[in-house]
């Protein structure tokens, strides 16, 4: 599954056109290459044409396989390190090792997202990681996030295996 960026001006339809009129939507989603389809009661949705559906895939695993290969180099990882202040400016709120992990969980989730259409993984890696970056730029908070718990033992954890 392909998670497409919708352009600001992405023309829509409501789904009650879709459901009265779906040959003229459907032309119309071909014409324009997607057209999003907006409901009341659900998560607005976007038809496309599976030729576009499948570009984009396409496109999300060759930058994935290319990122991947150019963190196996060291001057293709240095560069990705030295770039990803211009995609990320929180990124200045992380130490060193804490950009390359990063860097690393980034990569290794846009790989699940072309290989494995698990597109949510690079989402929630960017959320969390951007989470980390508002914590050390605020002093009270990461002084908060660093302090020991007041004797709360909350027993062994197990991690199934």
């Amino acid at each position: 599954m392909a998670t497409m960026r919708l352009e600001a001006g992405t023309e829509s339809v409501s789904f009650t056109d879709l459901s009265r009129n779906p040959k003229s939507v459907a032309a119309r989603a071909a014409a324009l290459g997607q057209l999003r389809v907006t409901h009341r009661d659900a998560p607005d949705m976007v038809l496309t044409t599976a030729a576009r559906a499948e570009h984009a895939e396409e496109n999300l695993t060759t930058a994935s396989r290319l990122f991947l290969a150019l963190m196996k180099q060291d001057d293709g990882a240095k560069s990705l390190l030295l770039a990803l202040p211009e995609v990320f400016p929180w990124v200045r709120h992380l130490e060193g090792e804490e950009v390359r992990g990063f860097t690393l969980e980034l990569l290794e989730a846009l790989s699940d997202a072309a290989e494995l259409g698990a597109g949510e993984a690079v989402h929630r890696a960017i959320v969390s990681w951007r989470a980390t970056a508002r914590i050390n730029a605020d002093p009270d908070q990461l002084r908060e996030s660093l302090r020991p718990l007041d004797g709360d033992d909350l027993g062994q954890v197990e991690v199934p295996g």
